[in-house]
Formats: C-alpha cells, structure tokens, sequence
C-alpha cells in the first residue's frame, strides 16, 4: 500500500489478545500498516498485547468477539457495523471464526471488502462444523500460512487458486538471532529451569495439550536411554492442570521423573531455544504452519519436527533439520540421537541453512499488505 491523502483505514478482528501466533501476527500486521501511513484498527476482547497494537500505531476497540452464541455474533456484527461506518473502514482482515462471521455480515451490510487468514486445520468432527468453518473461506482473498493449508482450503470449500495467498508467518531476525542473545540470558533460563551442569536440554515448546505429542517426546526419551538428556517442555497449561500431573506421572512410570521439566510460559525464547540442545517439534495433528519450528530455525538450533502439516514446508531432512513419523517415539528417540552427536562443525552448517532458510516477518508483512492493495485496487 502507498500512503496517499486517501489512505486506507483497515480493521483486523480476532477473539482476544491474549497470546499465540494470531495475536502476533496482527500486531506485526497492524505494524506494518501503521509504516504504510495506512489507520490501524483492531478490534477483540483485549488482552495483554493491545499495548502492543497501540505502540505499534494502531487503535483497539474492545468487543466481546470471544463469543461463539449465534446470538451475540449477531450483536457483534451490529457493533462491527457501526463501527465500519463510524471509522470510515475501507476493508475487514478477519482471523478467527466466531469473529469472522460478525466482520462478514457487517461487511455484507456496509459493502466493504472482507479478507481472511485460514490460521488452523480446523476440525469438521461435529454437525454443522464445516458451515461453522465456511466463513474462513469467504474472504475476497483466502490467505493461507502454508501450501498444506492453501490445498485444504481448497478441498474442503472449493475456493479456486486465483482466490488464495499463501503467506508464510515469519521470524524477525532482529529478535530471534544467536548473536545477540548473551550468557546471563541464558544462564537465568539455566537457573530457573534448574537445569544440572552438563545437561543437554532438548526443548519442546508448545502449550500444553495432548495433540502436542509431549508424551511421545517422553516415550522418546525413556528409549534413548542417556542420562545426559533433559526433556524440557516449554507452555502455558492453560488450566489443564490434570494433563500437566499425567505427563509428570508418565515421566516417572517411564524412569525418567529427574530427566523431565515442565517449566511453563518463557518470556526469553531467543535464549530458550539457545540453551536448547535441540528443539523438537511432536504434533500428532497437522499444524497450519508451526512458528516455533522457524523460530528455532531462526535461531540455528538443530530442529526435529512431525512430518506433517505447516514443518513439512519449512524442514528440509538433513539440511535443515530432520522430520519424523507423528507418534512414533522410536524414530524421535532415532532422531534426537543423531542430531546430538553431530560435531561441532555439522552443528554449525547445518544451523546456518537454517537460519538463511526462514521466512521474516517483514516478508509476511510485504505479501499482507500487497493482498490488501490488490483488494482495495479491485473495488
């Protein structure tokens, strides 16, 4: 987008700002706007990263968009509208589903132009869940995280190529670089984690929750049988207290109880992922792009990650990184053994590909953008 005396003003709707890569992807977007000379607004119910949005230049408007009642979609759909006509707002960027139905009628009833992110591979398991989906696919351009995401769209809601972008999140690598991250960094981690002299930390990081595979990390672990090895998991529990206390009891069923950490919420990962050793990926489900993996990857780390899904973009099998069958403890265990005995100098080149292979944020921020001018130049 040019800035020009008639600069667009764009709206990004999402649940909350709470945490995760929606939430920092519009507040890279909403950044990125703002540099475009382009009005900023974001509307959610709040949350920590509205500071964010407004020192990145944008505006917030608190709405209860977490609600999934038809009934109070439809009340937000009214205050989105108000809101458009109010703000004068040229297009709509919707990033969740409870919000995007809101942002579509308003928009079917303003006449303003109306984009989404197809952010998740999102279940169809009960009735009435892909109509729930469908309004993901309603964008006058669909953008996709990754290839696998830009295909299921596709399948799944018949949109044709024309309509999709595929739109890869990215790293700054500004943040995620290994050269300014320093010792007391990382000794901190070190001592919060209490991580013994001469551990080597393999690193999941992930919230917690079953589908994230930190069970077979564990599996993994108990089969590699060294006693060096530390299996750290890196998340928020967000209230899964009972998963949290099943994953300690498994570490001890497993014999491993000493070599296993539940450390929750990081506000460090640049030093996380270089007190990692390795940084593992063990979704069991496929993940619309995987953040973390090009985080790692950003930051050098040798990477393992479930082939499937977003990683299968993003590691390339002996020169970035390894892929692993979802699941399958044995081949993990496999893999975390050969990525802990490369030498010093395999280590090193292989986390230089994998430093040059990472998408940035400013490349996703560029492809954004480009999708709300083509839109805005179509009328």
């Amino acid at each position: 987008m040019s800035p020009s005396p008639d600069s667009p003003v764009i709206l990004q709707v999402l649940p909350s700002l709470v945490t995760g890569g929606v939430e920092r992807g519009t507040v890279e977007i909403a950044q990125a706007i703002a540099e475009a000379e382009a009005t900023s607004l974001v509307a959610s119910a709040g949350g920590p990263l509205v500071r964010p949005i407004e020192r990145a230049g944008g505006r917030h408007f608190a709405l209860p968009l977490t609600a999934k009642n038809p009934f109070r979609i439809w009340r937000n759909a009214a205050a989105l509208e108000a809101l458009i006509r109010a703000e004068k707002v040229s297009l709509v960027h919707a990033r969740s589903r409870a919000p995007a139905w809101s942002a579509w009628l308003a928009c079917e009833r303003t006449g303003v132009p109306f984009v989404t992110t197809y952010h998740g591979a999102y279940g169809e398991d009960l009735p009435f869940k892909r109509r729930y989906n469908d309004v993901m696919a309603r964008g006058r351009i669909v953008i996709a995280a990754s290839r696998y995401i830009a295909d299921l769209v596709t399948a799944r809601h018949g949109v044709p190529a024309e309509r999709i972008r595929v739109i890869p999140r990215g790293v700054d690598p500004s943040v995620f670089d290994p050269a300014i991250v320093n010792g007391n960094r990382i000794a901190r981690l070190a001592e919060a984690w209490r991580l013994p002299d001469g551990v080597r930390p393999v690193v999941l990081p992930g919230r917690l929750t079953s589908w994230k595979g930190h069970a077979v990390l564990l599996e993994a672990i108990a089969r590699l049988g060294r006693g060096d090895v530390m299996a750290v998991l890196v998340g928020a529990h967000q209230g899964r207290h009972r998963y949290a206390r099943h994953l300690a009891q498994l570490a001890a069923r497993l014999g491993i109880g000493e070599q296993v950490r539940l450390v929750g919420e990081c506000d460090d990962m640049p030093a996380a992922f270089c007190l990692a050793e390795v940084v593992v990926h063990a979704s069991t489900r496929p993940e619309a792009f995987g953040r973390v993996v090009i985080e790692a990857q950003a930051m050098g780390r040798p990477v393992i990650a479930s082939d499937l899904g977003g990683p299968v973009e993003t590691v390339r099998p002996g020169e970035t990184g390894w892929r692993v069958r979802p699941g399958d403890p044995d081949a993990l265990a496999a893999a975390i053994g050969v990525a802990l005995d490369l030498d010093p100098e395999e280590r090193l080149a292989l986390g230089e590909r994998a430093r040059a292979s990472v998408p940035t944020v400013r490349a996703m921020q560029d492809a954004t953008l480009d999708v709300y001018e083509t839109v805005l130049r179509a009328g």
